[in-house]
């Protein structure tokens, strides 16, 4: 969880989706924003801020606003600094609403930046609140390579040059989509879905050994990349070992965990001439099965052991069967 979030690291982004009006001047170190949530002041200006959540970004909705309004100037300024003096990170302001005479003024005096949005207070708390979540979430990068194969994000990792990239081109020249190579940035969203996006400088290139730096775009279009995608299988990729015993029939479940969430993982060993890249595709499709309830390795698993009990019945009936 990042600790350095302040006010302007949520309007840039807020900007992006709607109109957005700074009405204070900036300052040289506003408070930390402390949670990936919001608070509505209400009674707060009152005075009544018994479990006021002052270290979260407050949003003034038409309620806020029109009790300020109906107070005259000397007990609405009293209002506005209960709620400013309590070290709030900033403020938003809903609806295009006109701010009383005195609201900037204090605002200023205790340090506090205002926007205004003509976004309802419910849609203005929606958006202030996603961008938060994704501001909070806690991320990683990885040395790995990410494709989107069949609608299914498979993470391929390994040491360096074990054919990733390799891979990714080959996978991405039978259809398939290139979300990163080489670093791969991961956020946890909501408690277990985790979602992969590449570095803004090295969006949707690819390092191919012997040929350089591909530019997946403009050699297959964009039918070849996207932006992000949920991580959902990790597709490990290691040398042949010999003195290994590798999983033949898919009962021995892998799990890998990334910022605490666990994803299964699949183990593939290289060696010459094996055909990585339908491997690949058969493992997103296994796991597109097994989402549908269809787990091949248990169904075939349990069908061996049915007909194991059967001929053991079978042999014992015609053991005794004398006539």
């Amino acid at each position: 969880m990042s600790s350095d979030v302040r006010f302007d690291h949520v309007v840039e982004p807020l900007r992006l989706q709607t109109d957005v009006e700074i009405l204070t001047a900036s300052f040289a170190e506003p408070l930390p924003v402390a949670g990936a949530d919001v608070h509505r002041p209400g009674m707060g200006l009152m005075g009544y801020v018994d479990g006021f959540q002052s270290n979260r970004l407050q949003i003034f909705g038409e309620s806020e606003i029109g009790y300020l309004v109906s107070l005259d100037e000397e007990a609405r300024r009293r209002a506005i600094r209960r709620i400013f003096d309590l070290h709030v990170p900033g403020a938003f302001v809903a609806m295009g609403l006109e701010l009383p005479a005195g609201f900037l003024e204090e605002a200023t005096a205790y340090n506090v930046p205002v926007a205004r949005s003509s976004l309802p207070t419910d849609e203005l708390d929606y958006f202030v609140r996603d961008i938060l979540a994704d501001l909070f979430a806690p991320r990683d990068t990885l040395h790995a390579t990410l494709v989107d194969v069949y609608g299914v994000g498979l993470l391929f990792t390994g040491r360096s040059g074990i054919g990733k990239s390799e891979t990714a081109l080959d996978l991405i020249e039978r259809g398939h989509r290139l979300v990163a190579d080489d670093m791969v940035t991961v956020v946890r969203r909501s408690n277990d879905v985790l979602v992969g996006t590449g570095r803004e400088h090295l969006n949707h290139l690819l390092e191919i050994r012997g040929v350089g730096i591909v530019d997946v775009m403009p050699v297959f279009g964009v039918r070849g990349i996207r932006m992000q995608k949920r991580i959902e299988v990790e597709v490990r990729l290691e040398d042949w070992d010999e003195d290994k015993e590798y999983d033949r029939h898919g009962l021995d479940r892998e799990e890998t965990r990334i910022l605490d969430v666990a994803i299964p993982r699949a183990t593939v060993p290289i060696y010459p001439g094996k055909n990585i890249t339908v491997i690949t595709e058969v493992i997103a499709l296994d796991f597109m099965l097994k989402t549908y309830g269809i787990d091949t390795a248990r169904d075939f698993n349990q069908k061996l052991i049915e007909t194991m009990e059967r001929s053991g019945h079978t042999a014992r009936y015609l053991k005794h069967d004398t006539e």
